[in-house]
């Protein structure tokens, strides 16, 4: 009997554990849960005999591959997966999956409590802006960019992308209703807010620099939702030195978050936590999204979301 272990040091909500055993004991699976732990010594010891394996944010390194002699899939349950070690699954024969699409729409909603936040002046009384007639530019057209889109179409702002999926086939933007632009330089010259989607890799790590956001106007905004580590952090400092109205609303607080905040107050806004996927829904569908491509790896070799190809 196959087991799966669902390792999660900020749990699942209650419905989506359940789904999840549904699924898995379903395929006459065993499941093991290891929830709220304080040591990663607690997660090596709870992988030694596990075939599948299910976390959140938590770290699944090297250390943890080795760790798991009978491992044979690590799920993700969400888009990002820059926590685990590929290269350590790779060596391994490990596959590696995320489940993207699952959290999309719960992100996609706090991109507009953001914006909203910040353009109405945190609801503080004071005169703001609306969002209708504004120009937003999605940087990456992923699940989440699309679903953005949609909204903001809704809202009556004009919409723009950029994405190398976007360059390939210029009509999925006009699906959307999305105007594309060729260069990243673009979408930050033509736009009042821009909301980040891309992933942390070598390409996009410190990418948002000071050039980009100095082709934003002296209103501007960034939304991140992807992670802390695409924005050049001290350049972000200097770009709202220079412009007094500009924002910054973020998932992910900086690493210099308490500079940020001293210098620039409400015009800076994090939340307390990741809060992206932090729906009931998402965190149902991820779960349970999570362990059927687990059932479905093992049972038929289902690699489709496999991410250490």
């Amino acid at each position: 009997m196959a087991k799966v272990l669902v390792a999660t040091e900020k749990p699942f909500a209650k419905e989506a554990v359940d789904g999840i055993r549904k699924v898995v004991e379903g395929a006459g699976f065993e499941l093991a849960l290891l929830e709220k732990y304080t040591d990663k010594a607690e997660l090596i010891k709870a992988v030694a005999d596990v075939e599948g394996l299910i976390v959140r944010s938590d770290k699944v390194t090297a250390d943890v591959v080795e760790a798991a002699k009978n491992l044979k899939v690590v799920v993700r349950a969400g888009a990002g997966f820059d926590n685990l070690d590929l290269a350590a699954c790779t060596a391994k024969n490990v596959v590696a999956m995320n489940t993207p699409g699952q959290n999309s729409n719960a992100v996609a909603e706090l991109v507009f409590a953001f914006m909203l936040h910040l353009t109405r002046n945190g609801f503080s009384g004071t005169a703001g802006t609306e969002l209708k007639g504004k120009k937003l530019g999605l940087h990456a057209f992923g699940h989440i960019g699309k679903i953005v889109a949609r909204i903001a179409n809704g809202f009556g702002m004009e919409v723009y992308a950029f994405s190398p999926s976007l360059a390939r086939n210029p009509e999925l933007g006009k699906e959307h209703g999305v105007t594309a632009v060729k260069v990243p330089e673009e979408l930050y010259d033509k736009c009042d807010i821009v909301s980040l989607h891309m992933p942390a890799n070598a390409d996009t790590k410190q990418s948002i620099n000071y050039g980009l956001m100095n082709r934003l106007p002296e209103h501007g905004i960034i939304i991140n939702t992807a992670r802390k580590e695409v924005m050049n952090e001290a350049d972000l400092v200097r770009i709202m030195n220079e412009k007094p109205r500009f924002k910054y609303a973020t998932d992910i607080a900086a690493g210099n978050h308490a500079e940020l905040v001293e210098k620039f107050g409400t015009r800076v806004l994090a939340s307390t936590k990741k809060m992206g996927a932090q729906t009931s829904e998402a965190n149902v569908n991820a779960g349970i999204a999570a362990a059927t491509q687990i059932v479905n790896y093992i049972n038929k070799g289902d690699r489709t979301f496999q991410v250490n190809k």
